[in-house]
């Protein structure tokens, strides 16, 4: 029996990019170019190459001999462990492709609400063990926690269907075992809502 290609992790460099992404290089390149960095033969071609780059191994190399390259760099993953205190991610944090989360006895919680992600899919590998795992997430983004196990503390998937997905919104697909306290997947609450708003200003 052959293994689903579908629940492979796609390596960052073959990640798709987005219009944002590229025209955010553009820019670099031409402020390079300003500063005298780049010459114009050097120049046109690496825009042209820019514009019509697919995927971070293509676009990442343009900028890499230049200041300020680090947005394209590849996040690491990111393991958290809850320890005796507990753990969290939540304000503004760089999401990596891959995020390992074991709940332990104070539980973890990750918080997406306030980040910027153009990563078109994020794999979180989840252990609720004895505290659980709480994952929060924007209204629009879909996740995906059918290959969850779970477990005698069970999973909560409280968001909507695929359908209410968002253009550009990343696809979270959690996989791992709920423990004894499960994993909870949800949107912000009430108080959470509140802080959100907060934050902006509204």
């Amino acid at each position: 029996m052959t293994a689903d290609a579908s629940n492979t992790p796609v390596p960052r460099d073959k990640l798709r990019v987005s219009h944002e992404e590229r025209d955010s290089v553009v820019e670099q390149l031409r402020d390079a170019a300003a500063d005298g960095r780049l010459d114009i033969d050097e120049l046109e071609d690496r825009v042209g190459r820019a514009l019509t780059a697919k995927t971070y191994g293509e676009l990442a190399p343009l900028t890499a001999d230049l200041p300020g390259s680090a947005a394209l760099a590849p996040v690491p993953p990111l393991v958290i462990k809850s320890g005796m205190q507990g753990a969290a991610r939540t304000g503004r944090w760089k999401v990596p492709a891959k995020i390992t989360a074991h709940g332990g006895m104070a539980g973890v919680r990750l918080d997406f609400t306030r980040v910027e992600c153009t990563l078109p899919e994020v794999e979180i590998e989840a252990y609720g063990e004895m505290a659980g795992v709480t994952i929060v997430v924007p209204e629009g983004w879909w996740v995906d926690s059918d290959d969850v196990d779970p477990g005698v503390g069970g999973l909560r998937n409280k968001t909507l269907h695929p359908e209410t997905r968002l253009p550009g919104t990343p696809l979270l697909r959690v996989t791992g075992k709920g423990g004894i306290a499960g994993i909870t997947i949800r949107y912000p609450n009430f108080l959470e809502r509140r802080k959100l708003d907060k934050a902006k200003g509204l």
